[in-house]
């Protein structure tokens, strides 16, 4: 498995969590038929969907991008000790695979110098936080966390209404500690990053573009899921926030690399999560690297 890619003179790093992370493929997609998964099963197996099942696969990640000036985290992934009762894999978890893959890539907590929350749904915030006498604090204590205010204000008003784990032990103690730094989500923090929005899977999700002067990698976030979705960027993740806006956001993010030929680094798509899109007659395919 791949996890170190060179963008001229910037590194990306994969820093997995967790693998093959399984899913009903007809309980995450939204209209997905069974005629239709029958139709893909030979070229989704035995990566993207199960062998012989009708469960998709999937990988927790977060990337790290070293530029010139900064050593950035793109998502947080899902965290240790973390009350999660609904996802058996997820609960209360206590491992070192997320830290052991970040100091694969020679780096510290500390050498962090921001933290990329593309949005706040529990699996890219989990290492935000770490558990520390009984409280917890910022796992990166040298960071600042960009989240757009949208995003943070929509959870915040939810979480006050019905409260979330994750907003209580992941997004709040950012905000007490002062190293939350709200955001639209179009930012630019440097020549080398900026970022884009793309909302749809939730109220205001962003991508993170990498490249200087011009668009060379993105982070996708949650815009896509599957490769399934490439193909058919019409299906929905039954958790997305609006099903239009998804939609609409995929088919244009799609339309946008395939003409860029740029590298995409995927949070979720399993094997090689680092590849590019290109058209397929008249939908789109992923070609991993």
């Amino acid at each position: 498995m791949t996890v170190e890619y060179h963008v001229k003179d910037i590194s990306i790093h994969r820093i997995v969590e967790q693998e093959l992370g399984t899913r009903d493929a007809f309980q995450f997609l939204k209209d997905l038929t069974p005629e239709l998964l029958e139709e893909n099963r030979s070229w989704l197996e035995p990566l993207a969907l199960l062998k012989n099942t009708n469960n998709f696969s999937f990988c927790f990640q977060s990337y790290v991008i070293k530029t010139p000036h900064h050593n950035i985290l793109v998502d947080s992934c899902i965290g240790n000790d973390k009350p999660r009762p609904n996802r058996g894999s997820w609960h209360l978890k206590n491992d070192n695979y997320f830290m052991s893959a970040l100091a694969k890539a020679n780096l510290k907590v500390t050498d962090i110098d921001y933290v990329m929350c593309t949005h706040l749904h529990t699996d890219h915030v989990g290492w935000n936080t770490k558990l520390e006498n009984g409280q917890w604090v910022p796992t990166f204590p040298n960071a600042r966390y960009l989240m757009s205010s949208t995003e943070l204000n929509y959870w915040i008003d939810l979480h006050r209404k019905t409260p979330i784990d994750a907003i209580n032990d992941s997004v709040l103690p950012i905000l007490e500690s002062k190293q939350a730094e709200l955001i639209k989500s179009d930012h630019v923090l440097s020549e080398y990053i900026r970022l884009m929005p793309t909302p749809g899977h939730t109220i205001d999700h962003f991508s993170v573009l990498l490249g200087k002067n011009e668009d060379l990698a993105y982070f996708t976030g949650d815009l896509i899921h599957t490769p399934l979705q490439a193909k058919y960027p019409n299906l929905c993740a039954t958790v997305d926030f609006d099903y239009e806006q998804a939609t609409q956001t995929r088919f244009s993010f799609l339309e946008r690399v395939c003409e860029q030929k740029a590298l995409c680094c995927t949070a979720h798509f399993p094997g090689t999560s680092v590849g590019k899109f290109t058209k397929w007659k008249d939908t789109y395919r992923f070609n991993a690297e």
